[in-house]
């Protein structure tokens, strides 16, 4: 009989920590951090945060709560990066649904945690980054942690909107923004330290296809 009540016992105290870890909600607001684009001549502000709602390890975030402070500070439009894998993983699976439901408009662009976008892709995104920002929409984007992926996609904007910028100012900004994690891997560092070489090429060869075309 000591053994049937044991193992109840631990049964129950299992049901209980989870029930507690669930409970033990993130009390602290979602922090965005405002990088002001004012470092290359734009009046705007863009906002860098981690997954919202986010619950792995020892995180435990509300995601109703997180999304009720992005609209408090009038975030309109919404850059995920996560791919839909990382929101099942991190118990988000319909982010991306409960944005639009809040009101906000939503760019779902995702690349590999740690990684970088196709060059195709990254121009993509600036081109809606920048597009939003010249309409003085209030923008945040995020990955997981608001570092890795988007420190580096920040970074990438600030090359585009200012030639005297340069890359290893730009990762100084974002660090100084987001700390010391802000753009992680060498993968990241190079890419952006090739990004203006190869997005010119980039927007040359474009430029060529669209003559070809016009001429046809």
């Amino acid at each position: 009989r000591w053994w049937y009540v044991l193992l109840n016992n631990m049964r129950n105290s299992e049901f209980d920590s989870s029930d507690e870890e669930d409970a033990a909600e993130e009390q602290t607001p979602l922090l965005i951090s405002w990088l002001p684009l004012s470092v290359v001549e734009w009046s705007q502000f863009l906002g860098i945060c981690a997954l919202p709602g986010c619950k792995y390890k020892d995180v435990r975030r509300n995601l109703q709560k997180d999304i009720g402070e992005l609209r408090g500070q009038g975030v309109e439009e919404v850059f995920v990066f996560c791919t839909r894998g990382e929101l099942q993983k991190y118990r988000v699976p319909q982010l991306i649904e409960v944005y639009k439901q809040q009101g906000l408009s939503v760019h779902h662009r995702p690349f590999p945690d740690g990684g970088t976008p196709e060059l195709e892709q990254c121009c993509q995104i600036l081109e809606e980054l920048q597009y939003s920002l010249q309409n003085n929409r209030r923008v945040v984007m995020h990955c997981y942690g608001g570092l890795g992926r988007s420190g580096l996609m920040a970074a990438c904007l600030l090359l585009q909107l200012s030639g005297s910028m340069t890359p290893d100012k730009a990762i100084e900004i974002l660090r100084e923004l987001r700390g010391a994690g802000a753009i992680q891997t060498v993968k990241q560092y190079n890419f952006l330290h090739d990004f203006r070489e190869r997005s010119a090429a980039y927007q040359a060869t474009k430029e060529v296809a669209a003559e070809r075309s016009v001429s046809r």
